[in-house]
């Protein structure tokens, strides 16, 4: 069941459309609570007909499947739609506060927008889950509070994490951009990564067109995970998919393995 709100208000950011995916045992099994995902780039989630590229990620038919394969337990998902401003949106602002090259700065102000990610993560965080928690049966504890995206989705949603730990137990970051600020999110990383013994992450990137470029970065972030006392295949997972390009066709390939990672049972 797939409920939407239009134009949903924030005092932080302009208004925006929000679907919430209910599983199918939400109406059956009435007392029970559900954990939550966050998804960015909420248009391209579930409906082909709604997604830029025509090709939608399917994200509630592939944790269905997972679900009926006892591999995931059922969730709600809520996805938030972008809007024009979502490279502002979606760059993590103390990130940006790091860099020291003014024409480096100069060019991400003009290509992506002065960076407002705090702003976005205050709508997120004190407007809409709590009325996600209020109006639906939620876990509402970290260790059942998940965000996730692709791309620059992927970045907000770490930034999420470190921001808010307490609010976000896991992120999944698919095709993570890191070449945005020429790599800045590592060095932001090096002071803000949550620690390891309660929280999980996420990480995955494809080969060609934009993810070709990825790889020396993700790297740099594995290294930081290892010294950091994170446990590759036990609280954190990189997955590298040769032939996958920067899409939500390969998104939609490989969803089910971060939604089983979040939602192991």
């Amino acid at each position: 069941m797939l409920h939407t709100y239009p134009s949903f208000p924030s005092r932080y950011v302009p208004p925006r459309t929000v679907h919430v995916y209910l599983p199918r045992l939400y109406s059956t099994h009435t007392n029970q609570s559900f954990p939550v995902i966050y998804l960015h780039d909420g248009q391209n989630l579930f409906d082909p007909a709604t997604s830029f590229s025509g090709v939608d990620w399917a994200v509630h038919e592939a944790l269905e499947k997972l679900v009926q394969h006892g591999r995931a337990q059922p969730a709600i998902l809520v996805g938030i739609c972008n809007t024009p401003q979502r490279r502002a949106e979606y760059f993590p602002q103390k990130a940006f506060a790091l860099l020291i090259n003014d024409a480096l700065r100069a060019h991400i102000i003009s290509n992506y927008g002065s960076p407002c990610g705090d702003r976005y993560l205050q709508f997120i965080v004190t407007e809409l889950k709590p009325f996600i928690d209020s109006s639906y049966r939620t876990l509402p504890d970290p260790a059942h509070t998940a965000i996730m995206g692709s791309s620059m989705g992927g970045l907000i949603s770490l930034y999420a994490l470190c921001e808010y730990p307490l609010v976000f137990g896991s992120a999944a970051c698919l095709s993570t951009h890191w070449p945005a600020g020429d790599g800045v999110m590592i060095h932001y990383l090096q002071s803000a990564l949550p620690k390891p013994h309660s929280h999980r992450l996420y990480f995955d990137h494809g080969t060609e067109t934009l993810d070709a470029s990825y790889d020396l970065f993700q790297r740099q972030v594995d290294n930081l995970l290892r010294t950091r006392g994170y446990l590759e295949g036990k609280n954190w997972i990189t997955r590298r998919f040769p032939g996958h390009e920067h899409s939500e066709r390969a998104w939609r390939s490989r969803v089910h393995i971060p939604l089983e990672f979040l939602l192991h049972p």
